[in-house]
């Protein structure tokens, strides 16, 4: 059963939200006074410079960290921890290496308690959905990068997440199985219906895959943009409308 036959919910609200850390006896402001609304089902990209609070905000968001003032809703609810609706994919997938591609992606559920059979039936269902079939009964160390992604990406979908939260999952990949993996996410993201949050450095990926781009001021004070991605899916890199884009983000940097 997919995420879209499940729900429909998933829907974000941050409200004046501000974060800072201790650094050498002061506090850093990395974020602050921060206003966002996120539909259900939206696709957000998440980009700034080093620094300017990105992996801040979405470790937030999964409740991995306290903001210091401010609110953050998840279906109007106020996130207190982490929590089952929403699921991390980090830059690096970490399998456990003594588990199958089975296992590893069944691990989710069988940890909460789901009966060990209809975990991995749900598990050989996105196992399937990513293009891993023929390898369920591998380990990790027989995986390339990209396929190891893949799994992560299977295991975070098998516990149907509202939320699906991306620190930079592709950061580490090759330029050509990088852009097959945006083609995929962009794919699951369009089957599944789930509300992404996607950080990354990557302008073109952020542009291939959003529906709006959040750019993050490195810049004190400054105030953050959010930016339409008014192009038809699926997208062309080398369509105009997407060349376009792609100069006005390089501009928000002031890259040229």
């Amino acid at each position: 059963m997919s995420l879209a036959e499940t729900q429909s919910r998933g829907e974000v609200t941050i409200r004046d939200l501000a974060k800072s850390f201790a650094l050498d006896g002061q506090r850093l402001q990395v974020l602050r006074d921060l206003n966002l609304d996120i539909e259900a089902g939206e696709s957000l990209a998440i980009v700034g410079a080093s620094g300017s609070g990105k992996t801040t905000l979405l470790r937030v968001l999964a409740g991995l960290e306290t903001a210091d003032g401010g609110q953050v809703l998840i279906d109007g609810e106020p996130i207190q921890g982490v929590g089952t609706e929403r699921a991390v994919i980090f830059q690096e997938p970490r399998l456990l290496p003594w588990l199958t591609v089975l296992g590893n992606v069944a691990f989710g559920l069988e940890s909460r308690g789901v009966a060990k059979a209809e975990a991995q039936s749900r598990a050989r269902h996105y196992i399937r959905l990513v293009g891993l079939q023929e390898f369920e009964n591998a380990y990790p160390r027989q995986l390339s990068g990209g396929m190891a992604q893949r799994v992560g990406i299977a295991r975070a979908l098998t516990v149907q997440p509202e939320i699906l939260l991306l620190d930079e999952p592709l950061g580490a990949l090759d330029a050509m199985t990088k852009i097959t993996m945006q083609e995929e996410l962009a794919r699951i993201w369009h089957d599944e219906k789930v509300t992404m949050v996607l950080v990354t450095h990557d302008l073109e990926e952020a542009i291939f895959l959003a529906d709006r781009v959040l750019v993050l001021p490195k810049q004190r004070g400054a105030a953050p943009r959010l930016i339409d991605v008014d192009l038809p899916r699926p997208r062309d890199r080398n369509e105009p409308g997407f060349v376009a884009m792609r100069r006005r983000l390089m501009a928000e940097f002031g890259l040229h």
